[in-house]
């Protein structure tokens, strides 16, 4: 007893923690997601990948080609003592077009999908309960589907921090740095336009 009450008071003179949690979601462009995301007080780490689909270590362009059916994802550690997992999944919907089955914005097909993959009965609960609220709050139905966790394969090392990145890239508009062609694209998708249209201002546009 005497060992549990020392062992007791080193963690709390450390100021141990709990092990992060982590969120896994796909909402379209995960460059998108990543960016948004990575801006959320609480959260340490976003990463982009693929979930949900057929096949390990799946590419880019294995799933968007189709036939996997592998959603772009991305997997979120944060803090649970900062952000809650309930508050994130709030956010999360406000971040997205939860009326399109079919795609996010400009980017169409089912790698586009949106979805919350629950690791736990407690996600699960917790993502739905998020997914009722918003539904009362936007007056709309919401297609986004709480499915369970799936393994999650990162993304190749290219997509990984897009949004912030100084490499070069052709692109439509010409030679761009990646945040530069993050940007041209995000804004030429519509992105924010939309989420403005579906969300108001409870719209997660940063």
């Amino acid at each position: 007893m005497r060992i549990g009450m020392i062992g007791l008071a080193v963690l709390l003179a450390t100021g141990a923690q709990a092990a992060p949690e982590k969120a896994i979601v796909a909402g379209g462009c995960f460059w998108c997601v990543e960016s948004d995301f990575e801006a959320v007080k609480g959260v340490t780490d976003v990463v982009s990948g693929y979930t949900g689909g057929r096949g390990d270590n799946p590419t880019y362009k294995d799933v968007t080609n189709g036939g996997t059916g592998h959603y772009e994802a991305v997997e979120i550690t944060f803090d649970n003592a900062v952000i809650s997992y309930a508050d994130l999944m709030a956010k999360f919907l406000r971040s997205i077009d939860v009326t399109d089955a079919g795609g996010q914005f400009c980017d169409r097909g089912d790698s586009y999908r949106t979805a919350i993959f629950a690791a736990s009965a407690e996600q699960k609960q917790a993502a739905e309960a998020a997914i009722s609220a918003a539904e009362k709050t936007l007056g709309q139905t919401i297609v986004t589907p709480v499915l369970p966790a799936a393994p999650f394969w990162p993304a190749e090392a290219y997509h990984q921090d897009y949004y912030k990145s100084s490499d070069i890239v052709l692109t439509r508009g010409g030679p761009k740095q990646k945040k530069n062609a993050y940007k041209f694209y995000r804004e030429g998708c519509g992105r924010d336009d939309r989420l403005r249209a579906v969300w108001g201002a409870e719209a997660f546009v940063k």
